[in-house]
């Protein structure tokens, strides 16, 4: 049943005792692959769901993708402003309505992608909950979703609907892949795919488990202050044009030429090495940087299919 609030949600019941499972996408207006997974799981749902329901928003901030942007029109990120004011500015309504949804669900899935200024290895992310019995549930969640990264950080940061989640223990995941210009289905397909491998994980769905395998992952826990933080990583020293000399899902040694960034008018060049080992997770899509601006992102990864984790 679609809502008729801001945040316009769709609703599948199957009329019997389950859990109930809170999917998004569109928090931010210009991520624009998770929406169309969401589309097109809202007509695929109704007909395999055996138990508990699911609600799917497939457009969060509507204000930021009429605009394409991720910002909504008041200028306002709406993963940096949760749980919002009911009476307050258009994204600060929206993220009460989302805040209102979140707490009514049993599980949380909040689908991105690294929009246009970055482009993003496909990963399950969690945040690393003061309880064992929420981690654990997330970190299943996680698993089910089958994608080659998984990735818990810091719990603390406020203000994301991931905090919203947390502080009501609600399991919940966040899901990032790719991101840059252009649009990549095989981005709609494993969101899609993964959603219903979670779902047949919490014995929701009709029909049998499915043959798919699981695919190798790395597994990284990062207990230190804002290791999720995206925008804070390997920031730019000057102004002027990024140039990479890796590309996303390389391994990379400390020390070894990780980019440039070739002043506008001076010509002048300034070279970023690798501080660590690791997989190059996170890339700057857009070229044009200013100081401070994140350039990309390494992470210290184990053997596959093993937890490395980071105090």
């Amino acid at each position: 049943m679609k809502d008729n609030k801001l945040v316009k949600s769709y609703r599948v019941d199957s009329g019997k005792a389950g859990p109930s499972v809170l999917l998004t996408a569109g928090v931010h207006g210009d991520e624009y692959e998770p929406m169309l997974a969401a589309m097109q799981l809202v007509n695929e749902v109704p007909g395999l769901l055996k138990s508990g329901s699911v609600t799917i928003v497939p457009l969060t901030n509507e204000t930021a993708y009429v605009n394409g942007i991720r910002y909504g029109e008041d200028g306002l990120d709406l993963a940096r402003i949760c749980p919002g004011k009911p009476d307050g500015t258009i994204t600060e309504r929206v993220a009460s309505e989302i805040s209102a949804l979140i707490k009514e669900s049993d599980y949380f899935i909040d689908m991105h992608t690294g929009g246009p200024a970055f482009e993003i290895y496909p990963l399950a992310g969690y945040v690393l909950h003061p309880s064992p019995e929420i981690l654990e549930k997330q970190q299943e969640m996680a698993l089910a979703f089958n994608l080659p990264l998984v990735w818990g950080t810091d719990y603390r940061p406020d203000g994301r609907t991931l905090s919203v989640a947390r502080d009501a223990n609600i399991p919940a995941i966040y899901l990032e892949f790719g991101g840059g210009t252009g649009f990549r289905m095989q981005v709609v397909n494993a969101y899609k795919k993964g959603f219903m491998r979670l779902l047949n994980y919490l014995n929701m769905l009709n029909g049998p488990a499915g043959s798919d395998s699981s695919v190798d992952k790395y597994w990284i826990e990062d207990h230190r202050q804002d290791s999720g933080y995206l925008q804070g990583k390997m920031p730019s020293p000057v102004d002027g044009i990024f140039v990479a000399e890796v590309k996303i899902g390389d391994k990379i040694k400390a020390g070894e030429l990780f980019g440039k960034v070739i002043e506008s008018f001076s010509g002048k060049q300034t070279d970023l090495y690798a501080d660590i080992d690791g997989l190059v997770f996170l890339l700057r899509a857009m070229v044009k940087v200013k100081p401070g601006d994140a350039l990309g992102g390494i992470l210290p990864i184990g053997s596959l299919n093993e937890r490395v984790i980071y105090e």
